[in-house]
């Protein structure tokens, strides 16, 4: 399957040829689009396995995936079970995968309580939750639209996700925790061939 994408760039374009040759994903996508939850995007860790898996380890098996990050944005409803009614609704659909969905709107209420950091400014959209991730090869979404066109969201851009390049993002991750998802996902053992730079 062939994927257009928009805005188009070399770079989107890499992203989306090695997605359109992971029918597993492809099928993710539409799975995120059919449920419905608003401004639905799938991104961080599921990507990075994906290209990283392809591009500078042994290839990427979905069932070593340990979970699909659904990042949606509903202003309306901050409570703190719309995540898990959303990952109801996504699991209903298609109950073999791990899905994980968080509205981003939300992040602002649980985020202090969570990770034992200071308060955060609420989020206004999506591309503005990406922009914070963890690392900077995983503050990428990407979402599938009715007509099939790939949409991708990438505010740090593609370069350290499809260069295989482990850094820090230093937006809302301290370098504590930092460490310790370094120490966690072992990034050196799992993509031999990505360069990492120590937070």
């Amino acid at each position: 399957m062939s994927l257009t994408t928009e805005p188009s760039s070399p770079r989107t374009a890499e992203l989306a040829e090695l997605i359109a040759a992971c029918p597993w994903l492809l099928d993710v996508l539409v799975v995120v689009r059919e449920a419905g939850l608003p401004d639905a995007w799938v991104g961080a860790g599921v990507l990075r396995d994906l290209v990283w898996g392809r591009r500078y380890g042994g290839g990427f098996d979905p069932r070593a995936v340990r979970d699909v990050d659904v990042a949606f944005f509903d202003p309306d409803d901050l409570t703190p079970s719309g995540d898990a009614v959303a990952t109801e609704l996504l699991r209903r659909h298609e109950p073999a995968i791990p899905w994980e969905a968080t509205n981003q709107a939300a992040v602002h209420v649980w985020y202090e309580s969570v990770f034992g950091a200071g308060p955060v400014d609420a989020l206004r959209s999506v591309a503005e939750a990406v922009a914070t991730w963890p690392e900077t090869a995983t503050c990428v979404a990407v979402r599938l639209d009715a007509a099939g066109m790939l949409h991708v969201c990438a505010p740090l851009g593609l370069d350290d996700l499809l260069d295989g390049v482990w850094r820090r993002n230093p937006r809302r991750v301290t370098v504590e925790l930092s460490r310790a998802r370094l120490a966690r996902h072992d990034p050196g053992r799992r993509w031999p061939e990505v360069r990492i730079l120590p937070p």
